[in-house]
């Protein structure tokens, strides 16, 4: 019986030309032309002026940080249901996490309590707006684009327009979506992206920053190729060595041309999950949010229990298929545990009972068949 795994790339001829292009041109480092194509059509697809690839999404997210002068003493609003890489990277700029709950029909920050939260709990001192019991300013917000999802973006720059706060949208699965028609990268300050193995589009590894703030996108690049100032390697701050090489971009060059089939698969597997389990009782489907689109990264079922979870992923590996639990959710992570945070009625109530299906790109019908009857026998 074959493996029928969680997520895996998709890769063929077009990854293997490019990267022959690479060996045969020995730009197999950090410059080359598919870092710099790379980078002029992510940000085109993203509705921004430019981008900043990197060799990971927690680098991206880190660097967007520091571009934005966000560090020590600075308070950074995110939902705690999130991986817990995007708490990581705030962490990793000196700054803290602000952990709040998500909405229940889009599983994305709620900004309703983002509201209520900014108006009960901070002030203006001297002009700077901060958290009444810490003292610490807040910076920004930093929606997370859950599984492919983007967040209640109106809502949420309304907010940050009103306190004067800076949006980093965490956008790690959600490349070539939109949200009310623009592209994402056009509803927020900066976006950040993932190229990691299991996202939609892969380089192996990487990341990228796109925006239309020149400043902030000129710091980004500064920051993350050591900020060398001159020729004579000679450098004006803290930078780090953060870069995308040539060799990951020719992969997500080439991952690029067929986004658009990679979409369309990722839909067409939700969508048979969906009409395989719609109305079966002890099951809810993943949320469906009209006014933007996903893209349906992670596909999956919620369950009654978090032991129904632990039964199906067992008994689907006993018959050599993936699934998986959901992300634990930040605050209840061992690093933060004694975050600020916010009531979580939303994210307590479902991560426990979500699980994960397979959903690769190259999924075929017949194998989405097989996990589709092997749950119905778990569940049952």
């Amino acid at each position: 019986m074959s493996f029928i795994p969680l997520a895996i790339p998709n890769t063929g001829e077009r990854e293997a030309r490019n990267l022959q292009a690479c060996i045969e041109t020995n730009f197999v480092s950090s410059v080359g032309a598919f870092v710099n194509e790379f980078e002029e059509r992510i940000a085109a697809l993203s509705g921004t002026a430019s981008g900043v690839a990197m060799g990971a999404g927690t680098q991206a997210l880190h660097i967007s940080l520091l571009a934005s002068d966000i560090g020590q003493g600075d308070l950074v609003i995110l939902p705690s249901f999130t991986f817990i890489a995007s708490a990581n990277a705030i962490s990793h700029a000196g700054a803290t996490p602000w952990l709040m709950d998500i909405e229940r029909d889009s599983w994305t920050l709620d900004p309703g309590q983002v509201r209520e939260a900014l108006e009960s709990q901070t002030e203006r001192r001297s002009g700077v707006l901060r958290h009444k019991a810490t003292g610490m300013r807040v910076a920004a917000i930093m929606p997370v684009y859950t599984l492919g999802t983007p967040a209640s973006m109106k809502a949420i720059n309304e907010i940050a327009k009103e306190y004067g706060l800076l949006v980093i949208a965490d956008a790690a699965a959600a490349i070539g979506v939109s949200y009310q028609e623009q592209p994402i990268g056009a509803v927020a300050d900066l976006t950040c992206y993932s190229f990691n193995g299991n996202k939609t589009i892969t380089c192996g590894g990487g990341g990228m920053i796109v925006g239309s703030d020149e400043q902030l996108m000129g710091r980004a690049r500064h920051l993350s190729t050591t900020a060398r100032a001159t020729a004579n390697y000679e450098h004006d701050m803290v930078g780090y060595n953060y870069r995308m090489t040539n060799v990951q971009a020719a992969i997500g060059c080439a991952q690029l041309d067929r986004l658009d089939d990679f979409l369309t698969a990722k839909r067409k597997i939700r969508d048979a999950y969906r009409e395989a389990f719609e109305g079966q009782s002890g099951v809810e489907l993943f949320p469906e949010p009209e006014d933007r689109t996903s893209t349906c990264w992670f596909s999956g079922l919620i369950l009654d229990s978090q032991e129904r979870v632990s039964m199906v992923c067992s008994e689907l590996r006993e018959q050599s298929i993936e699934a998986r639990p959901f992300w634990m959710p930040v605050h209840q992570q061992a690093p933060y545990r004694r975050a600020l945070s916010e009531a979580m009625p939303t994210t307590e109530e479902l991560w426990s009972r979500i699980v994960t299906l397979p959903c690769s790109t190259s999924l075929d019908a017949a194998d989405q068949q097989r996990v589709i009857e092997a749950v119905r026998a778990a569940i049952k």
